[in-house]
């Protein structure tokens, strides 16, 4: 075998190596791209509702609003909330309601008036079921989960 044979597999068998690699690199960054193309639409989709309530004689009656919720609902006075709500026992940035493994969770978030699940005060996050009631400054809201 000659010095020139030897020398063109060896560019062959690199130039094989290389390929691979870069295939390898395209499709972990095909693969990157679809997962976070992907990712904006899993927040921005709808999976339920909060309907706002009020109390008339003891029983809770739907006002008519109705909010979205998202994999990511914010609750409180500031307008970067997602449902903002209007009330002045209710903070900036009062609630959280999030989607981890599975399941609805509700977080206050060191409001200075609380935040209530079922009308008991919460301190730690707390799963949600269908049908919770929260409580966010002199408002209510029902939780309805969109069904599988």
């Amino acid at each position: 075998m000659t010095i020139e044979l030897v020398l063109f597999l060896l560019r062959l068998i690199s130039g094989l190596l290389l390929g691979c690699i870069l295939a390898i690199i395209l499709w972990a960054l095909w693969r990157d791209y679809r997962a976070a193309a992907a990712a904006p639409e899993t927040r921005r989709r709808a999976y339920g509702a909060l309907v706002a309530l009020r109390e008339v004689d003891g029983q809770y009656l739907a006002t008519g609003e109705r909010y979205t919720l998202l994999a990511h609902t914010s609750l409180g006075r500031a307008p970067t909330n997602t449902v903002q709500i209007n009330d002045a026992f209710a903070s900036s940035e009062h609630a959280l309601v999030t989607m981890r493994d599975g399941q609805w969770w509700l977080e206050d978030r060191n409001s200075r008036n609380g935040t209530t699940l079922n009308d008991l005060p919460i301190t730690e996050p707390v799963i949600l079921t269908q049908g919770d009631i929260i409580g966010i400054g002199q408002l209510k809201f029902r939780i309805e989960l969109e069904q599988p």
